[in-house]
């Protein structure tokens, strides 16, 4: 055997230092998931140059990702929800239309969530905001992977408050004589007021809207500082109360000439993005990883109280009357925005044309934590990380979007995307601006859409065209193998049984449930005993 090198040697010698040394300890990167309620795809400048109030935004979109085509799990609130906390879709997780104040059950207790993966991979969790994923007993936030919880439990329009903001129709506020609670409104909760939590207590009821958002400032801010204090790595779980009805405007906000005002409450969410990414940043820039996207699209029933959805507008179902936003599986229902911005991580001013979903969150964080996903049940998130990292712009090939509360079962696989191409098998059942309701209908063959083509979804494909003939058969197969895949995965069912003793109430004794605590003293509640945050005071 011949002599080695000098040069040879000290190759090698580098090599087997490298084997032998102990590796540099990983770091785990903190995580803000910020979630907008019922937001446009065009609610953002960086998205759609006829919006101004967002330059905060704009700002995260300019130093992170923006991701076009993009997608939440459902189009309506509780399924969403559901879906970027489980990784799967209501029809795998069991949770496929909305709870309800009276709801006895939520999230199936089977399904684990976010949370309970990254705490138990050492990260101190919190949750802000709206939840509505069930409220009764261990389907609270507490229970399901967070250390510490702020916010109402459900939508800020399901109790009444003594500021009721802006809603199409106006909502009156909550009652202070029991006489007055008799007047019921259609559309409107006038008995049992808004409950804002800290952990299990409820702190204020009625919750005064108008302070919220500020509230929300701060106690993200204030989760972040102890956090960081700690040590641990931690993930926020940031769920606002923008864009949903009924909007509210902060005084030092008015409404600016033109923008009216839902474009008040859009600057307002836009500065409070802003200022979480600055406490963010202040602890260490290049920690954290924050993701803002939304539940899904504008509420178009609310008319001018409802966001943009850019381009997307549904022309085929618009012209037969209906919604083609919220609750549909239109694109304007379920394509929302989607930032991402982690620097020194995720290269900036980046966008990507991915095909990629509010599932992808689950799967993604988990790996970037350096956790393992739950076993024995299926995902339809992917882990995007290589989508993140400007690697690859590869997301699905196939996405499902389940029907929401418009036509078709709720939760049932009706309309799915390959590609650029996008099926539908039921169409309709959403309500318009105009009180229209697009009848419910059945398509056998499917309406085909080409979305590279025609992105307002306004001329399906000709069923006797060679276009349509030749991807009918992928799209067929596509779907049957999604339905055969979720029939035969470890599904779970969500109790979907109300209750009124169930409703949270600090104190049945008055009108509208009304009482407010002296003080707050904001702490993580120990999950292992339960321990209050405060004490009410009447």
């Amino acid at each position: 055997m011949g002599t080695l090198s000098p040069r040879v040697v000290l190759v090698l010698a580098v090599v087997l230092v490298g084997l032998l040394a102990p590796q540099a300890a990983f770091r785990q990167p903190n995580f803000i998931v910020i979630l907008a309620d019922d937001v446009g795809w065009g609610d953002l400048g960086a998205n759609w140059a006829e919006t101004k109030e967002t330059p905060h935004l704009d700002e995260l979109a300019a130093e992170g990702m923006r991701f076009v085509d993009f997608h939440s799990a459902a189009s309506t609130c509780s399924p969403s929800r559901a879906s970027l906390l489980t990784g799967r879709l209501g029809a795998r997780n069991g949770v496929t239309h909305n709870f309800a104040i009276t709801s006895v059950g939520g999230l199936p207790l089977n399904e684990t969530t976010l949370a309970e993966v990254l705490r138990d991979a050492g990260y101190s969790t919190g949750a802000i905001g709206k939840w509505h994923l069930g409220h009764h007993g261990r389907h609270h936030p507490n229970f399901r992977g967070f250390d510490y919880y702020f916010g109402i439990p459900y939508s800020n329009d399901m109790g009444c408050t003594d500021t009721p903001g802006y809603n199409h129709p106006p909502c009156p506020s909550c009652p202070r004589h029991s006489a007055a609670a008799r007047v019921t409104r259609k559309d409107c909760y006038t008995e049992v007021a808004l409950p804002l939590f800290e952990n299990v207590t409820i702190i204020q009821q009625p919750v005064n809207l108008s302070s919220l958002a500020a509230r929300y400032a701060q106690e993200a801010a204030r989760f972040i500082q102890q956090a960081s204090d700690s040590g641990r790595p931690y993930f926020l779980y940031l769920a606002l109360a923008h864009m949903h009805v009924p909007l509210e405007v902060t005084p030092p906000l008015p409404p600016a000439p033109g923008t009216g005002i839902y474009g008040a409450a859009l600057r307002e969410m836009d500065a409070l993005v802003g200022w979480v990414k600055q406490v963010a940043d202040s602890r260490g820039k290049g920690n954290t990883l924050l993701w803002f996207t939304g539940d899904n699209g504008p509420w178009a029933q609310k008319c001018e109280l409802a966001g943009h959805v850019g381009p997307f507008v549904g022309a085929w179902q618009r012209q037969r009357g209906g919604s083609s936003a919220k609750q549909t599986t239109w694109e304007g229902g379920h394509r929302v925005p989607a930032l991402v911005y982690w620097p020194g991580h995720i290269p900036a001013k980046r966008t990507s044309h991915a095909l990629l979903s509010t599932l992808d969150i689950f799967p993604t964080l988990v790996a970037l934590a350096g956790a393992t996903l739950p076993p024995n049940r299926g995902f339809d998130g992917l882990d995007v990380s290589p989508v993140l990292f400007g690697w690859s712009d590869m997301g699905h090939k196939v996405l499902l979007h389940p029907n929401s509360g418009a036509a078709g079962k709720d939760g049932g696989i009706e309309t799915l995307r390959l590609a650029q191409y996008k099926a539908f098998y039921t169409t309709g059942g959403a309500k318009a601006c105009d009180g229209s309701t697009g009848p419910a209908e059945h398509h056998q063959p499917p309406l085909v859409f080409n979305l590279d083509r025609d992105i307002q979804e306004q001329e399906p494909l000709d069923v006797a065209s060679r276009e349509y003939q030749a991807v009918l058969p992928a799209i067929s197969r596509a779907y049957a193998q999604a339905l055969e895949d979720i029939a035969t995965d470890n599904v779970s069912v969500a109790d979907y049984s109300k209750d009124p003793a169930v409703t949270p109430c600090c104190n049945t004794q008055h009108v509208a449930c009304r009482c407010q605590a002296a003080r707050t003293h904001p702490a993580m509640l120990d999950h292992h005993t339960g321990r209050r945050a405060t004490r009410l005071s009447l």
